[in-house]
This record gives structure tokens, C-alpha cells and sequence, in this order.
């Protein structure tokens, strides 16, 4: 098990985790980019790497339409490199974690985390023999995880308020990590009967639920009540943020698979050519911090 991250804390904390699990698995543990093609290169050449799970990326909405070059160089240029990497040297199996935020995109995240899925789709369609299967996996919130607003809240809390709510009708999917964690393993795993080239895999997040709920819940978790010893402040919605996210396009008709709580979108594909082209045009105006170029070409493409 080679663990990839470009921080050092969260690298040392999940290896520090691994070690306290009794197993005679080897693992190794690297600082890398994966925005360095090079450097990806050599790491890929050393592990041969049978499977890659792809989750490095900038997650946080509003920082990333702060900063879209960044967002940019990790999410879409990062995200091709690994790609790049796993056909290069035969991986057997990509997964792409994406985004609810993906569909219909509103933020640079969104729209960066979409471009993702569209590299591996177009992989499908290029006329090109691939040794290595790409899928992605799509879904919302995991509670408890980095950027989460659970911890968030829980932290207001402690502190007695105000607990902070950006809209009262503002809507998110959630799931819990353990569920997040076995679901996208069981799509890495899914048989060809499920698999067609540019499978984006949408996990089955139930029904919506509302911040503010969510909020009042956790207050009276820990024997308080909402609006007396915890106050509720509506903040309004942050650059990029929408008050209602959707799992799957209008044009990708969700079906069922064999595998209980994972749906299958049909692919939309984009010629690999003319992708590569345009995240080449992409990379550039993102390295010379042209924000304007960004912006229109992300849309362009999208």
C-alpha cells in the first residue's frame, strides 16, 4: 500500500494510523505533487501500482473560486497526470473520486472536479485498446470528513454559538465515511456487466437534508436547545455555493447496477484530442495566473 499526498501532516497522520493496525502488509508513505507529470512519473515506475485511487484534490468551495489557478493545477492537471501515469504504466484500475458538485456546476471546484470525470470518459471513446479501466465515483458529503460542516458545528457548539448556517433552505446529501469508503470499493470492483468505457458510478446518498436540521440536531445531541442556549445565525451563501445539489445530469439517465446502493450514469464524452488540447490551453493561462482565461476557458469546456 503507497500512500501519495502533498502534505506532510496528513500524510504522517494516515501513516501513523496504518501502523497501529497489526497487518504484514508492506506500505510506503510519499510526499509528492501529483500537478508534477515527472515526479508522478517516477513514483508510478518504482510502485507499478496496481490499483489508484485518485482523491487529491482541492475540495473547498469558496477558496477555490478565490484561488481557480490552483484549483486548476490540482484538480484538472493533477488529475491528468495520474491518468496519464496509470495508462503509461498498466494500472489495472483508476478511480476518480468526484462531486455532486460536478453536475450542473455553479464554482470553479465543480466545474474542475467535472473536466476530471470528462479526461476519463474521453479515454473511452479515443479508438484507443486500454489496458488500464477507468471509473469514477460520484457523491456528496461524507460526515466527519476534511471540510465537513459537521466538525464545524460541533466546534460552535463547544464554543456556545452562534452555530452558523449559510441559508435556512440550503440542502446537501451526506453519508457516513464507513459507508463512502465500502461503496467506492465495491464500484472499483464492479464486473464489465456494469462497467461500459467512461462509467461515471453515482452512489445512492438517499434523501437530501437540510443544514439548518442538521444543525438543530446536533444542538440537542449534546442536550442543549436550538435558539435558547445556542444561537442559529444565517450567513447567506458563499461565492459558488448552491442551495441544492443534484447526483446525476438530466442527459445521463441513472440506472441501477447488481450492487445495492450504486447507480451507473451514461457516459458523456468529449474526442481525448481535442480535451487534451483545451487542458493544455488551461494549464497555461493557469501558470501565468491569467484569471480571466480561467475562467473562460473552464466554461468553454464545460
Amino acid at each position: 500500500l503507497t500512500s501519495l499526498d502533498n502534505g506532510e501532516h496528513a500524510l504522517y497522520q494516515i501513516d501513523l494510523e496504518l501502523n497501529t493496525t497489526p497487518s504484514d502488509l508492506s506500505r510506503r508513505a510519499i510526499l509528492a505533487d501529483v500537478r508534477d507529470e515527472e515526479r508522478v512519473g517516477h513514483v508510478f515506475a518504482d510502485e507499478a501500482p496496481d490499483l489508484v485511487f485518485h482523491a487529491a484534490a482541492f475540495k473547498h468551495v469558496p477558496l477555490s473560486e478565490q484561488n481557480p489557478h490552483e484549483a486548476v493545477l490540482t484538480n484538472v492537471v493533477g488529475s491528468r497526470n495520474i491518468v496519464r501515469a496509470c495508462r503509461h504504466y498498466g494500472v489495472g484500475t483508476m478511480v476518480l473520486i468526484s462531486t455532486d458538485k460536478a453536475v450542473n456546476p455553479a464554482s470553479v471546484m465543480g466545474v474542475s472536479k467535472r473536466l476530471a470525470e470528462m479526461y476519463c470518459q474521453a479515454l473511452g471513446g479515443d479508438g484507443v485498446a486500454d489496458a488500464t479501466r477507468f471509473v469514477a465515483v460520484r457523491f456528496g458529503n461524507v460526515l466527519g470528513s476534511t471540510g465537513s460542516v459537521v466538525p464545524l458545528f460541533q466546534k460552535q457548539i463547544a464554543a456556545g454559538g452562534p452555530v452558523t448556517v449559510t441559508d435556512q433552505h440550503t440542502t446537501r446529501f451526506f453519508m457516513t465515511t464507513r459507508e463512502a469508503v465500502e461503496l467506492v470499493l465495491q464500484a472499483s470492483a464492479m464486473d464489465s456487466g456494469d462497467h461500459v468505457p467512461g462509467t461515471v458510478f453515482v452512489l445512492d446518498m438517499g434523501d437530501p437534508v437540510r443544514i439548518e436540521d442538521l444543525a438543530r440536531q446536533m444542538i440537542r445531541l449534546v442536550g442543549l436547545q436550538p435558539d435558547k442556549d445556542i444561537a442559529i445565525q444565517f450567513t447567506g451563501l458563499r461565492a459558488g455555493e448552491k442551495l441544492h445539489e443534484v447526483l446525476s445530469h438530466q442527459a445521463e439517465g441513472l440506472v441501477p447496477t447488481a450492487q445495492q446502493g450504486i447507480l451507473r450514469a451514461a457516459p458523456r464524452t468529449m474526442p481525448l484530442a481535442e480535451l487534451d488540447l483545451e487542458f493544455d490551453r488551461l494549464r497555461e493561462a493557469a501558470r501565468r495566473e491569467d484569471l480571466p482565461a480561467v475562467i473562460r476557458l473552464l466554461k468553454q469546456i464545460v
